[in-house]
């Protein structure tokens, strides 16, 4: 016979079992978090330089040569007159600040929609808000150009309808977010097809602002379309900061996420909304600026990692439209051009590699 052994059970404490695997664990998990926040202070610092040498770029390059030296910092707060306060004051720092402050909306709005319907297709100038958005300001721009605000409010209505479309044709007991893509890039279509159709019963002058409008434009913002922007650009940056942490939560899964208190119904429309006005309101100042939204919030992810993306998208997006405002001045050969020309250079392609990169995956 065989003696049976029997075992008796572990009663030490953990503390005392693994005195040091408890430590380790949090060692390094501490270790991490402070590795993460080093990089994305680094990474913001370095977004934040980028957008200061763009910006002295933009004022400076090209045009300025006949103002003094010592005149061109006043300038810039316009504290002078003559040559150097049109120059400075009223045309270069308008378009400087309308790009910097519309590259940081379509950036938000882009990350906003990609963190919450999980598709990297999924923003703003994809599925079709802001071809809304766009049709709404051209109405207006074509037949009541004279109407206070009335561009920002009519894309805002523009943007709103079109994203409630969106979502109830594409809703399936859910919002599948393939249909959601392509419902998008019809409904987008059918405004393309109206503002066409504007364009045939409008007279030459309005259809000529109208054109460059829709190109994707700074060259032609004045401070009241730059005041428009930055309260844009606070009061969503706040609504972000709001919906934040609902926003994180809802990456662990709905059921998670209301779990741990986030609301995420509310939550989710508020987010559908907040990254709609935001592009509606970019576009309805400085035009459809394409493909912004698209590469912002990937660019940003891949610096800092898709949880703390959505804020550093904004300061992506504004290095975005300012470079590109800024090549589309004095780059040789090309320039001049609207902006949203080179930002669709740009897009286009990353555009069609997300597509088939997405195919490819559907079918393996």
């Amino acid at each position: 016979m065989t003696a049976s052994r029997t075992t008796e059970p572990d009663t030490r404490p953990a503390a005392t079992r693994a005195p040091d695997q408890v430590a380790v664990t949090v060692a390094a998990l501490r270790a991490g978090h402070r590795r993460r926040n080093r990089r994305l202070t680094v990474v913001s610092a370095v977004l934040v330089a980028l957008l200061v040498a763009l910006f002295a770029a933009s004022v400076l390059l090209g045009g300025v040569g006949r103002v003094a030296t010592a005149d061109i910092l006043p300038a810039a707060f316009g504290l002078r007159t003559g040559l150097a306060d049109y120059m400075i004051f009223q045309t270069r720092m308008p378009r400087a600040l309308a790009a910097l402050l519309s590259g940081a909306l379509f950036g938000l709005s882009g990350a906003l929609y990609q963190r919450l319907i999980r598709n990297p297709l999924a923003t703003p100038d994809i599925v079709g808000i802001s071809a809304g958005a766009g049709a709404g300001a051209v109405t207006v721009l074509l037949f009541a150009p004279a109407l206070p605000y009335g561009a920002p409010i009519a894309a805002i209505v523009g943007s709103f309808a079109l994203v409630g479309l969106v979502h109830l044709l594409s809703w399936r007991g859910g919002v599948d977010t393939y249909r959601l893509v392509l419902v998008g890039i019809g409904l987008s279509g059918i405004c393309v097809a109206y503002t066409n159709y504007l364009f045939t019963v409008a007279d030459q002058h309005s259809i000529a602002v109208a054109l460059r409008w829709l190109v994707g434009s700074v060259n032609d913002v004045t401070w009241e379309g730059v005041t428009t922007l930055a309260v844009a650009v606070v009061g969503c940056g706040v609504c972000a900061a709001l919906l934040s942490p609902s926003l994180r939560a809802m990456t662990l899964g709905d059921s998670l996420a209301t779990g741990l208190g986030a609301r995420v119904s509310w939550a989710r429309v508020g987010c559908l909304l907040l990254g709609a006005a935001a592009a509606a309101l970019a576009t309805s100042i400085v035009g459809p600026i394409g493909f912004v939204s698209l590469i912002s919030g990937p660019i940003a992810a891949r610096l800092v990692g898709a949880d703390r993306s959505v804020a550093l998208s904004a300061l992506v997006g504004a290095v975005v439209v300012l470079a590109a405002d800024v090549l589309a001045r004095n780059a040789p050969l090309i320039s001049p051009v609207p902006t949203g020309v080179l930002t669709a250079l740009l897009g286009a392609p990353y555009f069609v590699w997300l597509l088939l990169r997405r195919g490819q995956k559907a079918t393996t």
